[in-house]
């Protein structure tokens, strides 16, 4: 059982855009920061439901499926679930479409206190208003020897990693500027001592950078 994390950044490190607008809630900049993952075909399968086998394969996909393999249990922030942007209506079921992708147990980081949100395909989401020790500690119980993924957002996985508690960090580096945003490096200095590191460059021009324990 380990703790993971797999997050895509920015040459400058960020993890986040700010261009959006209410026309474009995600931003201009978001498709291209994530762009070689979301055309992999683990992705278009995964997420998209596209049995067609349509999307790349290779050091990108190889990646991709290494996201969804092994899992038992997630932890997120509320940002990433979506509270930020609704957290006072009761019925707001999230980002993630009523079949989200995880299909296991998930733990919401949030100050909010709701209701368990069990969703089709095998995803409950759990709210929790707690440290990252005690949310690990929870996840893990759930994960059935499985491992848990810290999913993000960057400042959620900056907490996991300032506290000692991520076993391996895989980081995808798209070949964009993106000047502004949160960073995921910030306050980690020294972070690669006790890791062994790993980076491995795709044609899409994405590193795949990998700090193991």
């Amino acid at each position: 059982m380990a703790v993971r994390v797999d997050l895509i950044i920015s040459l400058d490190g960020f993890a986040t855009t700010t261009d959006q607008t209410p026309e474009i809630p995600f931003g201009e900049d978001w498709p291209r920061l994530v762009g070689a993952y979301t055309a992999t075909r683990t992705f278009r399968e995964r997420v998209f439901k596209d049995a067609s086998g349509a999307g790349t394969t290779g050091v990108d996909d190889d990646y991709a499926k290494e996201y969804f393999t092994n899992v038992g249990a997630e932890i997120m922030g509320a940002g990433m679930f979506g509270l930020h942007n609704f957290p006072e209506d009761p019925n707001w079921r999230g980002w993630w479409g009523e079949e989200p992708p995880f299909r296991v147990p998930v733990f919401v980081l949030t100050h909010a206190s709701r209701p368990s949100l069990e969703m089709a395909g095998g995803t409950t989401f759990h709210f929790l208003n707690t440290t990252p020790v005690e949310a690990l500690q929870q996840a893990q119980k759930a994960a059935g020897g499985k491992d848990v993924r810290i999913g993000g957002g960057a400042t959620v996985v900056r907490d996991f990693l300032k506290a000692g508690l991520v076993d391996r960090l895989h980081v995808a580096i798209t070949p964009i500027l993106l000047g502004r945003g949160i960073r995921l490096w910030d306050d980690l200095r020294g972070l690669e001592a006790g890791y062994t590191v790993k980076a491995e460059t795709a044609p899409s021009g994405t590193i795949h950078l990998t700090l193991q324990r």
